[in-house]
């Protein structure tokens, strides 16, 4: 039987927290320490299941990786092809990120190799990283309407440098083709529309790879070999997220989130929680690893409605499921546009959270690219459905700290996927949250 999240109505949030690593910056750790000459040390790495997909495909591919042991991870690289055919289709679970991203890793490796995944994954969309990877030799094939399985197969020879244009702004797409990049003969650039998040070019850096930027443009020469460093991953923004709309929106709260990644890719949700009126402190700013880290001190403040900037909606298309619920108590109409991405992620996060929050009461109306909400006014208890989608499930578990009745969430096994500890630390904090 799934797992189920029964949370109190009501209550408000106190004390100091530490939210897990950063999902993006573990899973591309494993990565590159893996390609690269050496010993890279990793601390802080998020022991959840999207991040240990990533590093069990890689031992399966040959490479020895200690750990994690209290988020710590030593992985012994086996440098640029030193990769190993697996024997078994590779198991990327629920991680959108690992298939992607080993797709365009392992493009230009020379051995034949299956990707798959739950059944969630397996209904998202592929093609998208495939075409750029054909352009330039690969030979990638996928399931009915481009979805997983993903069956790599040994490219004609070399892999041949490219420019792409993303259609559309997506940090997956982009750091497959420059991971693939470095396996081609030539310089492979991409030029996106929007910024996404880019901890692809800073850790590649971080292992010595000269990446040129230049504006929108990313461009990597291959060939490059990646020197073992060590890795300090930041708390990930996407599950701070949680508590800095929980922080916000429950009266008398006041949370410090230590240790946040702060990259400027990433912050979109602290740039429109504080457009909406948020009481979100910047405190002790620093560098670690190439990736600037902070303080956050958030205190309850009262929200109101907004026309959320479309150049801001790239960067926090993670965290838009919570945010729709800062806009259900904010007073007015919050409208979100340019998040068609939403509707092809773990779920439809649009469809499935304008469902979750009209079961509250909550007026919210769903359009093909985001949605309009009227927000401010009260709104009950009930039960909804996460469709295993693990940010739904936290997003509705904050709703209820401003419901007049509990709330019930099902299917919430996926948590474990990006946040394995965040019943303890929501309930720790004062959300009156069980698991079941």
């Amino acid at each position: 039987m799934s797992i189920q999240f029964h949370v109190r109505a009501g209550g408000s949030l106190h004390g100091e927290l530490r939210v897990p690593g950063d999902k993006s910056i573990s899973h591309r750790s494993i990565m590159l320490g893996a390609l690269a000459d050496g010993v890279t040390d990793v601390s802080g790495f998020l022991e959840g299941e999207d991040a240990l997909a990533t590093m069990r495909a890689f031992r399966a591919m040959g490479v020895q990786i200690e750990g994690p042991d209290q988020g710590r991870v030593r992985i012994q690289g086996v440098g640029l092809r030193g990769l190993r055919a697996p024997s078994t289709t590779l198991d990327c679970g629920n991680s959108g990120t690992t298939m992607r991203l080993l797709t365009g890793l392992l493009a230009g490796q020379g051995f034949a190799v299956t990707l798959d995944g739950d059944s969630s994954l397996r209904k998202r969309p592929m093609e998208r990283v495939a075409k750029p990877l054909r352009a330039m030799g690969a030979r990638i094939e996928t399931a009915e309407q481009g979805r997983p399985p993903v069956r790599i197969l040994p490219a004609n020879g070399a892999l041949q440098a490219i420019h792409y244009d993303l259609p559309v702004a997506s940090a997956q797409v982009k750091s497959a083709v420059l991971l693939a990049g470095l396996f081609a003969d030539g310089i492979t650039s991409t030029t996106e529309p929007e910024p996404t998040r880019d901890h692809s070019e800073r850790m590649l850096q971080a292992f010595g790879v000269q990446v040129t930027r230049d504006g929108a443009t990313a461009s990597v020469q291959g060939g490059q070999p990646l020197k073992a460093t060590a890795i300090q991953v930041p708390g990930d923004i996407s599950s701070a997220a949680f508590f800095l709309v929980a922080g916000s929106i429950a009266p008398g709260s006041e949370l410090l989130l230590r240790d946040v990644g702060m990259n400027p890719t990433r912050v979109g949700v602290v740039e429109i929680l504080k457009l909406m009126g948020a009481n979100i402190a910047i405190e002790n700013s620093r560098l670690a690893g190439g990736e600037p880290i902070a303080n956050l001190r958030v205190r309850a403040a009262p929200l109101h409605g907004i026309e959320v900037p479309e150049h801001l909606v790239p960067l926090a298309i993670d965290e838009f499921p919570v945010l729709f619920v800062a806009a259900a108590n904010a007073v007015g109409r919050t409208v979100v546009t340019g998040a068609a991405e939403l509707r092809v992620k773990e779920s439809d996060r649009i469809q499935v959270m304008a469902d979750g929050l009209h079961v509250l009461g909550i007026d919210a109306t769903p359009t093909p690219d985001g949605m309009v909400i009227e927000g401010g006014k009260p709104y009950h208890g009930g039960t909804v459905h996460s469709h295993g989608d693990h940010r739904i499930a936290m997003s509705f578990a904050v709703a209820a700290l401003r419901a007049s009745g509990d709330v019930l969430i099902h299917d919430c096994d996926n948590v474990a996927t990006s946040f394995p500890d965040f019943v303890a630390l929501a309930a720790g904090a004062g959300l009156g949250i069980v698991a079941r």
